[in-house]
């Protein structure tokens, strides 16, 4: 039994890594193997190791119903979150309130005179512009568009105004990413976290000190590199779209610029005053971002006084809304391959293995074998996020059977894929941003590598300080 359990676990990850590496889509890979496990499970006389699992009385069916279930289970939390957030994006971009946050948040640049003080500046700038567009891909593609003639005209070199906008979306720590809100949700099983609470309380300890090393490095390093290779006096031409602008007055551009980051600002508001005083209001991700979103409508009814268009605007928040469908079915995905490992006996096998460092002082090192996973996958593969959300139903099992607090696992393994993104010469930002200004990947990676490198390896440390 245990030769067929290890065997086809081994098998199973073994197929999910190569598909990763040759960046191939692997939900559907998720869902088959994860049917075949539990087919496994079942010949084993495991059953299927789902929580309130009922047969359906037809034995091949039963993994299907479990996918099902599954769904029904997402759907109704992380999954649901993670639509309304897309729908809220989506429609902040179609009513150009993106391009007016980044407009207004860049515009100071210009006035300022040193080079290399703009290197950290820029990089917390373009961290910052992450809470707005969450797609490090896109973000890039806007900042090349708008920020690098201004990095350019103020003599600073291609490579490292490559490097900055390479590195622009990393760790901030927001309520409104998907990777928070999926280990949030699976945290509030056990310990009752909301994500606003797993993001101030605890991730935002560790990503914000990390962001503040990095933009130090990012200054010193860049530096040494212009040094290194002289003075770079080239001015590679970016050939993309300008970013749109809202036309209207102060007031307008004010208001257009908050609309973005108004559900974290609401967030935020509510969480002090929890903190500070004694009240207490029960307000969720969803809740924020759908009064945001009828905020957002009331400001386009009175800026384009023409309501069939406005109602009719409306529609790409729902599309949003399907667009990131795939996010959820991702996660699904996932859930429903663990249930397979868990079917055929392997998660309880790692458990029992992790138990071993309960109580001692090796905590460290299941966070440790993680974060060197992730690592790996994403520098070949230039993409963490499946390997996140794939990983994510195991971190907290594991970590209790390890005896160290979940946090210790779910921070660094969630912060390492992204910083290890901008490291991968095969990472989209990277091709992006290389494609953009000219340069090989490779290039870009030497300027972006130590930064990075250094943020994981601080954020590591500081997380097992802070949180074993």
């Amino acid at each position: 039994m245990d030769i067929i359990m290890y065997g086809s676990a081994i098998l199973a990850i073994v197929i999910i890594v190569y598909m990763l590496i040759k960046q191939m889509d692997i939900k559907i890979t998720l869902f088959f193997i994860g049917i075949v496990l539990m087919f496994i499970g079942i010949v084993m006389g495991n059953g299927i190791s789902a929580k309130g699992f009922e047969s359906s009385g037809a034995v091949w069916l039963d993994p299907l119903v479990a996918i099902a279930d599954q769904f029904k289970s997402s759907l109704t939390s992380a999954g649901f979150i993670i639509l309304i957030l897309g729908g809220y994006t989506a429609y902040m971009s179609y009513i150009n309130a993106n391009d007016v946050t980044v407009n207004v948040l860049t515009k100071p640049l210009g006035k300022v005179k040193s080079v290399y003080v703009l290197v950290p500046v820029v990089f917390l700038l373009g961290n910052l512009l992450s809470l707005v567009i969450p797609s490090a891909s896109n973000l890039a593609i806007i900042l090349l568009a708008t920020l690098f003639p201004v990095l350019k005209k103020a003599g600073m070199t291609t490579l490292s105004a490559a490097a900055i906008i390479a590195t622009s979306a990393t760790i901030v720590p927001t309520p409104m990413g998907g990777d928070n809100v999926a280990i949030a949700t699976e945290l509030a099983q056990y310990a009752g976290l909301t994500v606003t609470d797993y993001v101030f309380r605890y991730h935002a300890l560790v990503s914000i000190p990390t962001l503040l090393v990095m933009a130090v490095v990012h200054y010193f390093w860049q530096k040494r590199m212009d040094k290194k290779m002289g003075v770079d006096t080239e001015h590679a031409e970016v050939e993309l779209k300008d970013v749109k602008l809202v036309e209207g007055g102060k007031l307008f551009t004010t208001v257009y610029a908050l609309l973005p980051v108004l559900p974290i600002l609401f967030l935020i508001v509510v969480f002090i005053l929890q903190s500070a005083s004694s009240v207490t209001i029960n307000i969720s991700v969803e809740v924020v971002a759908l009064l945001s979103f009828a905020i957002a409508i009331v400001c386009e009814l009175i800026r384009k006084r023409n309501a069939k268009q406005v109602l009719d605007g409306t529609e790409h928040f729902f599309k949003g809304m399907g667009s990131a469908v795939p996010i959820v079915v991702l996660l699904v995905a996932a859930s429903v391959f663990v249930t397979g490992l868990k079917s055929i006996g392997l998660i309880e096998s790692l458990e029992t293995a992790m138990t071993g460092i309960h109580g001692s002082s090796l905590g460290f090192i299941l966070p440790l074998i993680l974060v060197g996973l992730t690592a790996l996958i994403v520098i070949l593969s230039g993409s963490g996020t499946a390997l996140f959300y794939s990983m994510i139903p195991l971190l907290v099992p594991l970590a209790n059977a390890a005896g160290i607090n979940p946090i210790a696992v779910t921070v660094p393994m969630g912060l390492a894929g992204n910083l290890f993104r901008a490291v991968s010469p095969v990472a989209a930002v990277v091709l992006i941003v290389a494609g953009s200004v000219k340069k090989n990947p490779i290039e870009i990676v030497k300027r972006t590598s130590v930064p990075m490198l250094v943020g994981v390896v601080f954020m590591f440390i500081l997380s097992m300080i802070v949180f074993l």
